[in-house]
């Protein structure tokens, strides 16, 4: 049996360095995906073009565009890099001069060339939750990001800053904060008899 041993974080990007390396459809994509999850992203794309609407969109963000061909000085101060371009040897470059200087990479749509994958990504509020396939199914993650964002209540958000504040007031050690908390909090999973 097959199992996925990623493991999941949440970047602060506002304090980190991103290159993106291409300008086409799969690079627009992959910084639509970016801005829309971290709108104060830090990012820096390079690429010999770049699509109308990519330009648009870079123009809504903390976003350098660099109109040329990629080279590994591009990766100087970078702690991310997504390659996206079409040309395969170019992304394998891409992906040998990230592993060389410890920079994490993902090659879109090239599995073994990645050190993280783009999931899907539900957001309400406060609450994120980011879903992986483990790379093998990102339209199964799709339609699971779907699933959620319905499920999710919109006033999740309100939930979260009252109980925020509750636990501000709770007294006592760090083990009875838990428990009270968890006693709040239990109804959201306990599943409701007919």
């Amino acid at each position: 049996m097959n199992t996925n041993n990623l493991y999941p974080i949440f970047l602060k990007t506002k304090n980190l360095e991103i290159l993106v390396v291409g300008g086409g459809n799969v690079a627009e994509e992959k910084l639509t995906f970016l801005l829309k999850s971290s709108p104060d992203a830090n990012v820096t794309m390079v690429s010999p073009f770049f699509r109308e609407n990519t330009i648009a969109l870079a123009a809504t963000g903390n976003i350098t565009m660099v109109t040329k061909k990629y080279r590994k000085k591009y990766l100087k101060g970078k702690h991310m890099v997504i390659a996206t371009t079409d040309n395969v040897p170019v992304n394998v470059q891409v992906y040998k001069d990230c592993r060389k200087r410890n920079i994490l990479v993902n090659v879109a749509d090239n599995p073994p060339y990645c050190d993280f994958y783009m999931g899907g990504i539900v957001t309400k509020g406060n609450v994120k939750l980011a879903i992986s396939t483990n790379g093998q199914s990102p339209t199964t993650a799709k339609r699971l990001r779907q699933f959620f964002e319905e499920v999710i209540p919109e006033d999740v958000n309100e939930f979260i800053n009252n109980l925020n504040t509750y636990r501000k007031t709770i007294k006592g050690d760090f083990e009875e904060k838990v428990k009270v908390l968890n006693d709040i909090t239990k109804n959201l999973v306990e599943k409701k008899s007919d």
